[in-house]
């Protein structure tokens, strides 16, 4: 799994931004940005071993993943109801949950859910929006 992002000159900077996580920096360059967005993800995953990757594509686009494919997905579920203000019982009761563990082992990157599940997950952290899986773009 890889998340989409932008990276973009504004100025004498070049600004760089991965939305679904909330997470913006910018550097001189534009591989100074890609530095910094790595350091950004890995400085608030704070998991020691942790890596995550850029993959460049065309033009403005670009992808981020790591091969701890159970931490990215907690840090995307916990930076999602982070985004939304959610404590960790508001979403276990959205999910129908009759424990908070049951949510909180995915958050604390115990569990890797399914396609299914992780949907239902998304849909727990926003029940305004919906998310749309693509085809990577950096192929």
């Amino acid at each position: 799994m890889r998340l989409a992002g932008r990276v973009f000159k504004t100025g004498r900077y070049w600004a760089i931004e991965v939305p679904i996580l909330g997470i913006v920096t910018q550097g001189y360059t534009k591989k100074e940005a890609y530095e910094m967005i790595l350091d950004a993800i890995g400085s608030l995953v704070n998991k020691k071993g942790f890596k995550v990757e850029v993959f460049p594509g065309k033009d403005h686009y670009f992808e981020v993943g790591s091969p701890d494919l159970a931490t990215l997905i907690a840090f995307l579920l916990r930076r999602q109801r982070m985004k939304r203000g959610l404590t960790l019982m508001e979403v276990s009761q959205r999910l129908g949950a009759k424990s908070l563990n049951t949510y909180a082992r995915y958050e604390q990157g115990k569990s890797i859910p399914t396609l299914e599940k992780f949907s239902q997950l998304m849909a727990a952290l926003s029940l305004d929006n919906d998310f749309v899986l693509t085809e990577s773009q950096t192929g």
